[in-house]
């Protein structure tokens, strides 16, 4: 079982960056295919980027390739999202999740789900 912990949100001009970062507590996080949502209040929940238990594949929604970039270091049991060029409309509440099966991510579903961090990116 894993608890996720997601960090680094914040308020922050158009252009600019943040890092988030989700923290796991459990052993077999490196076994884990790791990915990003963000939901904005009234609208779904949005795929963002999944990446595999070993780093080796990712893949981004259309809307953030270029711009974003998911890593992972499963000696720290964490992923993390690098954001730059933020627009605002990337303003919404960024989840992470853990699924055994890389690509069930893809498609929204999680084994485990973070609370989330607020991501406001406002002038």
């Amino acid at each position: 079982q894993l608890q996720l912990v997601e960090s680094g949100g914040g308020l922050v001009g158009p252009g600019g960056s943040l890092r988030l970062s989700c923290v796991a507590s459990g052993r077999t996080f490196s076994t884990y295919g790791m990915g990003w949502f963000r939901q904005v209040p009234g609208k779904e929940r949005e795929f963002v980027a999944l990446i595999s238990w070993n780093g080796d594949t990712t893949s981004y929604a259309d809307s953030v390739k270029g711009r974003f970039t998911i890593s992972r270091d499963n000696a720290k049991n964490t992923v993390y999202l690098q954001m730059n060029s933020l627009k605002p409309e990337d303003t919404a509440v960024y989840f992470c999740a853990a699924n055994s099966v890389l690509v069930r991510l893809r498609f929204g579903e999680g084994d485990y789900w973070g609370h989330g961090t607020q991501v406001t990116v406002s002038s």
